[in-house]
């Protein structure tokens, strides 16, 4: 069963996901995609850190998220990702990673072909960020468009879609 929260920054999507994940009953791996790059993302890194249950296993994975999931999606277990914008805003940042790592398409297309293959539940978070203005900039504008595209596509994947705004869930799908 896989699940997609989406919801816009500080909407309460990454707390309604660990939530749902202890409501399982399963063991949980928790995949975060973040990396630190200065104080003010470490703080957000120890905000989360200090919410979620001692017990759950914890893997750090910035870019190879299909590969990390075949390991741990298992039947009997729950995984969380966490969160899917930052595992693609470190793609297409050309600071952010090494040529060593791989091409976006390449993952993307990795993740969208093993997602629905994957056992056990499933929970992954990501931004909704195409409900305000165009960006200015390149990058910017290619990071919303890639984003609103991984959504689509992550969506129709998923068994359940819920989109979270003031803490508050909608279900989408399901």
């Amino acid at each position: 069963m896989r699940e997609l929260i989406l919801g816009g920054a500080r909407s309460g999507k990454s707390a309604y996901a660990e939530r749902l994940a202890i409501c399982t009953g399963l063991p949980v791996t928790y995949i975060a995609t973040a990396q630190v790059w200065d104080d003010e993302m470490a703080a957000r890194v120890r905000h989360h850190q200090e919410r979620r249950p001692d017990h759950w296993r914890i893997v750090e994975e910035p870019f190879h998220l299909a590969d990390t999931l075949k390991a741990h999606a298992k039947s009997g277990q729950c995984v969380v990702v966490d969160c899917l914008t930052l595992w693609l805003a470190q793609w297409i940042c050309p600071d952010c990673k090494s040529p060593q790592e791989g091409s976006w398409t390449a993952e993307r297309a990795l993740l969208l072909e093993l997602l629905p293959t994957f056992a056990g539940k499933i929970v992954l978070v990501s931004n909704e960020v195409g409900m305000g203005i165009v960006p200015l900039g390149e990058i910017n504008r290619r990071f919303q468009d890639e984003q609103g595209r991984l959504n689509q596509a992550v969506a129709a994947a998923c068994e359940h879609v819920t989109f979270i705004a003031a803490g508050l869930p909608l279900q989408l799908k399901g």
